[in-house]
């Protein structure tokens, strides 16, 4: 990130910082090239600028804020590929983007860098690399996962424990705003998907295919409805079109038609009294398929009934049998502790 790589610099350059397992956080100069032309040929020169911080336990992020508590942008640059193909419509959307203060000016005359171990966190302010809070976040536990996210127009320093807290510090004073239980971390595969961010939200893979999504903001729960996706959209069924003669003349679609409306009385008339009429009852096929579907799932669950009775009697059974079991070897054992006991004087004991 671009900040002070010592302690008497004047202007914020770029440098590395790198954090150790033992606590240790380094920082490194790095020397870019003055123009970009120069940077397919010079190399990036790094050398140690002899800032050295510590901390308790292993270093897991870091954070640059400006002087007034706002977190700055890490600085990047859209990369192009020099023996690709140009294209004007490509190019002018991939130039370059830099989000990376030019001089001190911008940033103020200090900075405040957050760092973030398994067991503290600290903030140091810059040039002069002063702790000025420091926090520790667990005693008996670690940090799984910690990053700096923004909530509510703020930045906070966002926690998942080990025990399965989640925690919120206010920056740069480290000021806890939120202590939960959430998840006791039983599957390794939460503790190395987990990640924050920003709006008071986390993510992590609940089983090798489902993402779980979580929220400790209450504006975003609030919102929550507000921004759930639908998958189909309801759309009001049309209503029918009106059939010309003309289309259904020529190689119209096949409409359906009722039977009573082809065959009914209303159509073809009433008919003869010596014409054979169905009339539907209780007693044909679909009623003895139903009665008889209805017999056999009776017998079928009284069988199963038998079934777990017989079960439970033979579990009581066995159960009876351990306990006589376990009731004659206690009697045995005592009837041996009896006779040892028996002939020894109180003072022998």
């Amino acid at each position: 990130m671009e900040s002070f790589a010592r302690k008497n610099d004047s202007a914020v350059s770029s440098c590395l910082w790198v954090g150790t397992g033992l606590g240790m956080v380094i920082i490194l100069s790095l020397n870019l090239p003055a123009s970009d032309d120069l940077r397919q040929s010079e190399s990036v020169v790094v050398s140690p600028s002899g800032t050295v911080l510590t901390l308790k336990g292993a270093v897991l992020t870091f954070a640059c804020l400006d002087c007034m508590g706002t977190l700055t942008h890490r600085p990047y640059e859209v990369w192009r590929d020099p023996h690709g193909a140009d294209d004007g419509d490509k190019t002018r959307k991939r130039k370059l983007v830099m989000h990376s203060p030019s001089s001190s000016q911008d940033m103020g005359d200090h900075q405040f860098a957050v760092i973030c171990s398994e067991k503290q966190a600290k903030v140091f302010s810059l040039p002069s690399q002063t702790c000025l809070y420091v926090h520790n976040i667990t005693e008996t536990s670690f940090l799984l996962r910690a990053d700096v996210v923004t909530l509510c127009n703020s930045v906070c320093l966002a926690c998942f424990c080990a025990n399965g807290h989640i925690m919120t510090l206010s920056l740069p004073s480290l000021r806890p705003l939120l202590d939960i239980n959430y998840l006791p971390v039983t599957d390794m595969r939460i503790a190395r998907t987990f990640c924050f961010t920003n709006e008071g939200q986390a993510l992590y893979l609940s089983s090798p295919t489902e993402i779980q999504r979580l929220t400790y903001s209450q504006e975003m729960c609030d919102n929550l409805q507000d921004m759930l996706g639908d998958l189909f959209t309801p759309v009001e069924t049309p209503e029918a079109q009106n059939r010309g003669f003309l289309k259904g003349l020529f190689g119209g679609s096949g409409q359906a038609f009722d039977r009573e409306e082809l065959f009914g009385e209303a159509t073809a008339g009433k008919a003869s009294r010596s014409l054979a009429q169905h009339i539907p009852g209780s007693g044909g096929i679909e009623g003895v398929r139903g009665a008889a579907g209805g017999v056999i799932g009776d017998l079928t669950r009284a069988r199963i009934a038998l079934d777990e009775r017989g079960q439970k009697l033979g579990e009581l059974d066995e159960r009876t049998a351990s306990m006589m079991a376990s009731a004659e070897a206690f009697s045995k054992h005592a009837h041996e502790v009896m006779l040892k006991y028996k002939d020894k004087k109180w003072y022998q004991f």
